[in-house]
């Protein structure tokens, strides 16, 4: 693995400074090859599917796992936002005159070397490897056993793009194994980067057994506020699109609470709702009432990142208790309020600690792609040094670059010379 990660690393400086038009060259010949082994990929993924349903996979790893049309045109038209998207490497975020003929920048770089470990989702490997070409970086990708035909067949279109563009063959790896990952971790001196994407056990696992600095999100426990005031037709809406729209990904709501003096207006309709889109309810017991399918909710409920038609339901007598209920189980990834009080709004936004925060929309707007992205790595519930999804600009660095003539720390020491800072 270390040899491996050494050839990686070694052709990650080749990418750094390739043209951002030979890799979009490359973007480009990764769309032709999609399309062109569209079929042969289609039927890989069938077998993936039949493969996890013959072993009692759960049903929120098949959603995962399912790469069909629909996601094969998503993922083609992410590639296609990527190509349309400005260079990301070598922009200049300051520009600054020392002294005179002494000038400093800040230019912004490639990360390098990315390991990604992710679940059975066949779509993220497309993502990841596209974005990691856009952005100049490297790449060793280990995806779910689940997806493992899938995986095979959408990286070889790739890697046949790469060599297609005139790119270095080592600029992205598929792992296969499992015990890939172990050795993997092991390779700090070539690995700049891991971003795992998983269950929060394994995400910890990454943590606990490497010197490689980790970005990422363990669990998704999201949450929507029904505030004191609130549209009722909207928020019925929105609270249905957030728990049913793609149940077993990590931006859905798994906690509701609700004011209390919202609760009359909102459960009764909410119910009829929820039975229609056959939704689960956990409720705390000044709600449970008014369900016709809800158990009692504990501890444990608000913690649970359910990933299926499943949701907690809970009152709170104020904004501030919903806030301090967000900030104590919620995983920091995305919270929302629906609610006609603007105040309110900016008091909830600028409280609640999370990647991403709401107001009168679904939680499921947390995507790379839905921002303009283009598609993500994933979704970083940390703060340094990128948080939520993690697009082109969370894959680069900077650095900084000083241009001089001749010039040295002495004279400025002894106070033959003085800076003169000028912002250029």
């Amino acid at each position: 693995m270390k040899e491996i990660a050494k050839k990686v690393k070694s052709d990650s400086f080749i990418l750094m400074a390739s043209s951002n038009e030979m890799r979009n060259d490359c973007l480009q010949n990764i769309i032709n090859n999609l399309n062109k082994n569209r079929e042969y990929i289609l039927s890989e993924n069938q077998k993936d599917i039949e493969n996890a349903k013959a072993e009692n996979i759960s049903s929120s790893i098949l959603s995962r796992l399912l790469f069909d049309e629909h996601k094969m045109d998503t993922v083609i038209a992410g590639i296609n936002d990527l190509i349309k998207m400005e260079d990301p490497i070598g922009k200049i975020t300051l520009k600054r005159e020392l002294d005179a003929g002494l000038i400093l920048t800040r230019t912004t770089t490639p990360i390098g070397v990315i390991g990604v470990i992710f679940e059975a989702r066949p779509d993220a490997l497309v993502q990841i490897a596209s974005l990691c070409i856009k952005s100049g970086n490297a790449a060793i990708l280990k995806g779910g056993s689940e997806a493992k035909l899938t995986n095979r067949a959408l990286f070889e279109s790739i890697k046949e793009a790469v060599l297609e563009a005139g790119l270095p063959e080592n600029i992205l790896i598929q792992l296969e194994a499992r015990s890939d990952v172990g050795e993997l971790l092991g390779c700090s001196e070539y690995v700049d980067l891991l971003i795992p994407r998983g269950s929060n056990s394994f995400v910890k696992y990454i943590m606990d057994n490497t010197s490689i600095p980790v970005m990422g999100h363990a669990d998704g426990v999201c949450h929507t506020y029904v505030d004191e005031d609130f549209d009722l037709e909207k928020s019925v809406r929105i609270l249905i699109d957030a728990k049913t729209q793609y149940p077993s990904a990590c931006n859905t709501t798994e906690t509701l609470l609700v004011h209390e003096r919202s609760v009359s207006k909102l459960l009764p309709k909410l119910n009829e709702a929820f039975k229609t889109a056959g939704i689960k309810v956990y409720a705390d017991k000044e709600v449970l009432s008014y369900f016709d399918n809800a158990d009692a909710a504990n501890d444990d409920s608000f913690h649970t990142e359910y990933l299926e038609k499943t949701i907690n339901v809970k009152s709170v007598k104020s904004i501030d208790e919903a806030i301090n209920h967000i900030n104590t189980y919620g995983s920091h990834h995305t919270d929302a309020i629906l609610t006609n009080m603007d105040a309110n709004a900016d008091y909830f936004m600028s409280r609640v600690d999370s990647a991403n925060v709401y107001k009168n929309c679904s939680t499921r707007f947390a995507d790379g792609f839905r921002y303009g992205f283009g598609a993500e790595v994933g979704i970083s519930t940390g703060k340094l040094h990128a948080r939520g999804p993690v697009g082109l600009e969370g894959l680069c660095t900077y650095k900084y670059k000083l241009y001089g003539n001749g010039d040295i720390v002495a004279d400025y020491a002894n106070g033959n010379k003085e800076f003169h800072f000028r912002e250029l």
